[in-house]
């Protein structure tokens, strides 16, 4: 039989390795993450805390891709649907749903909606791929890991700095 683990064991467990694996002297680890149908990667140093999604509460008057405003310890992040940003329709909800909040580290209060973590992974077990990537503003590349799956770098900080991504106003 499985051991079971509570929540707060295994976000302590996660917090544990992502701080050991962000204090590596030349960081080489990436935290891969699911969103639109896609493979995606963020460097350790960029990706802020990763959160079970809270209650979000939506903000009228807004795109569809943004979902609203979440409380986090008393700080509001707004929270985009990652997936919907990129076009390719709504994240479907379900319990593996998790908050990227990718703007704590540049000090912006946002927040990603993302479909699942899919873990750490190392750079030395992924080759760079040359991939059309329509979102080259604020990527940072392409990769292939082992299994012959394609995942795309985000650069949280050029993200957040592209007027598309800011302006969240219905026009």
């Amino acid at each position: 039989m499985s051991k079971r683990v509570s929540l707060k064991e295994f976000q302590e467990g996660l917090a544990g390795r992502l701080k050991a694996a962000a204090s590596e002297a030349a960081p080489t680890a990436r935290l891969g993450f699911e969103a639109g149908g896609g493979n995606w990667l963020v460097r350790l140093e960029g990706s802020g805390e990763v959160l079970p999604v809270p209650e979000i509460q939506s903000v009228p008057l807004t795109r569809d891709w943004f979902l609203g405003v979440a409380n986090v310890r008393g700080v509001l992040y707004g929270v985009t649907d990652f997936g919907a940003f990129l076009g390719v329709g709504a994240t479907p909800r379900g319990p593996q749903n998790r908050l990227l909040l990718v703007g704590q580290p540049h000090a912006v209060n946002c927040a990603l909606l993302v479909s699942r973590l899919a873990g750490l992974r190392s750079a030395a077990d992924l080759v760079p791929e040359q991939v059309e990537d329509r979102h080259a503003g604020w990527t940072a590349g392409a990769w292939r890991d082992k299994e012959g799956r394609v995942w795309r770098e985000l650069d949280a900080e050029r993200l957040l700095a592209q007027q598309d991504f800011l302006d969240i106003a219905v026009h």
